[in-house]
């Protein structure tokens, strides 16, 4: 009797082990990827809370089931450079990949290095992608299997009105698309459903192999054109313009006052044409599109077989301004503009994190867009890249509560450098001025705090984050400017020459 039971013990511990190293062979090695998109997205959705008049269901629901990045910055505050830094996994000041005139291939040190959709179709991904993933027809012909509409076209056609433009009359140096309106359309008839359902047909296929599908979702980018029904969710009458502060430009440095002003001075001519409000209203309906477009790629994920070993990552290239510190676009060093979207979501069953992310976490840490490529090539089992510039996230995906302190950066152009640590941002302009916020007691940023002699020490440690040996702005990267460009500043020598100061004398007016 002793010795039967002895052989049952002995069967039921071999059938559990059994089944555990089956369980442990099960586990997948390589997951699928869907990589969305957004543009000019700012902190104003529900799942960062910049501004309460914003309507986000989708992000919502998805902040529910994945972890929010609360505080994640950009590597520039414009779409080519963050772009391009975010998808070859190296910043801006390490490649000289600084501005929207420049073309990110042309710049020696991006111009062989291996790019996120790259390195998974190099280690056996199908790839494909629809809509603005690399900026406009920058694109990357390298890295993708199939393209909507096509891989050196990328971007469905956008909507335009007949008489267009619709409300914002053009002034001197303005950006063309300048310009908001409701349209009689549908969204099916909008170019950022074209791509969604092109990225929705994909997750329709029986696929033999992984994919990495990504989304290029062009709103809440101008022209705020989108269909009407997205403007009849905020009224005019209920819209509530940014926290401003009288005078809070008084305390910027040359640099600052000039990124305001520039390109025309849009804050005055929005106010001048009682504007502000119908333009406020374009980028929340902008963003309550483009947070329906999300939410249709999600659901049709969810409808299709691979709802539970594909990993989703969620993200916009930066923030935007809508006349803080009298200053509109991107373009700009301060917080709104550099913080931007990130989410992701790690189903459970994956070899490299069997338990999957935590479920509804709020990440604290300060993080950066670079970190998404990293990330993924470790939760994707992908061979490492020795030259990046972000770290992987896998840690506070699984424990989002974790506190990491690093320091974050930013540069605009070449030269200019925002620097977020702790509760503390720096920015240091090329031209040697300085802003210092305290953003637990000044999350507005309206009291520049580096003038007092107290926090010298403070404003030593913040500068000694910056990079020492910045790579100049190649030349041979320039694209041809327009009259209403603004000449990106290719180094330090270049910020103080008479061509530049002569090219500036246009926007003195």
């Amino acid at each position: 009797m002793k010795n039967s039971s002895s052989l049952i013990y002995c069967l039921i511990l071999v059938l559990f082990l059994s089944c555990a190293k089956k369980e442990k062979v099960e586990l997948l090695e390589h997951p699928n990827v869907l990589f969305i998109s957004l543009d000019d997205m700012n902190d104003w959705t529900q799942t960062m809370l910049g501004n309460d008049q914003a309507i986000t269901p989708n992000l919502l629901n998805f902040g529910k089931e994945a972890v929010n990045f609360k505080n994640n910055y950009c590597a520039s505050p414009g779409c080519n450079p963050s772009r391009s830094a975010t998808l070859t996994g190296i910043h801006t000041y390490n490649s000289g990949m600084y501005s929207n005139y420049q073309d990110w291939r042309n710049v020696p040190m991006l111009a062989n290095t291996t790019t996120l959709n790259q390195l998974f179709k190099q280690n056996g991904y199908y790839t494909a992608g629809a809509g603005k993933i690399y900026h406009y027809l920058q694109v990357d012909s390298l890295g993708w299997d199939d393209y909507y509409p096509t891989i050196k076209r990328p971007m469905p056609k956008d909507n335009i009105p007949e008489n267009a433009p619709v409300n914002m009359e053009p002034f001197k140096y303005m950006y063309g698309a300048f310009d908001w309106s409701g349209l009689p359309i549908s969204d099916e008839e909008t170019g950022d459903f074209e791509s969604v359902n092109f990225i929705s047909e994909q997750l329709k296929k029986d696929h033999d192999k992984p994919f990495f599908l990504a989304a290029g979702i062009y709103r809440p980018h101008l022209p705020w054109y989108v269909p009407q029904k997205y403007f009849d969710m905020f009224p005019l009458e209920s819209i509530e313009l940014p926290k401003t502060l009288e005078g809070d430009t008084t305390d910027l440095g040359n640099v600052a006052k000039e990124l305001i002003s520039r390109g025309g001075n849009y804050h005055k001519h929005v106010v001048e044409a009682d504007q502000w409000k119908k333009a406020i209203q374009g980028y929340l309906a902008s963003i309550a599109f483009a947070d329906e477009m999300v939410g249709r790629l999600l659901t049709a994920l969810s409808e299709s077989p691979y709802a539970d070993n594909t990993i989703v990552v969620i993200w916009s290239d930066h923030g935007w301004q809508l006349g803080e510190k009298m200053h509109w676009r991107k373009f700009a060093l301060w917080e709104n503009v550099t913080k931007t979207v990130m989410m992701m979501k790690v189903p459970k069953g994956i070899q490299q994190m069997p338990e999957g992310s935590f479920i509804g976490g709020e990440s604290t840490n300060l993080t950066s867009l670079l970190d998404i490529y990293p990330t993924l090539v470790d939760l994707c089992g992908l061979p490492s890249k020795t030259n990046f510039d972000g770290v992987s996230l896998k840690s506070i995906l699984s424990k989002p509560d974790k506190k990491v302190s690093r320091p974050i950066i930013t540069t605009y152009d070449y030269g200019s450098y925002s620097i977020r640590f702790d509760n503390w941002h720096y920015i240091k302009y090329i031209d040697d001025s300085e802003e210092l916020y305290n953003l637990e007691n000044d999350p507005e940023e309206w009291h520049n705090l580096a003038v007092l002699d107290t926090l010298i020490e403070m404003k030593i440690k913040m500068a000694s984050f910056i990079p020492n040996n910045p790579i100049d702005l190649p030349e041979t990267s320039l694209l041809e400017l327009a009259e209403h460009h603004i000449p990106p500043i290719r180094s330090r020598e270049y910020f103080f020459s008479a061509e530049r100061k002569e090219w500036m004398k246009r926007f003195e007016e």
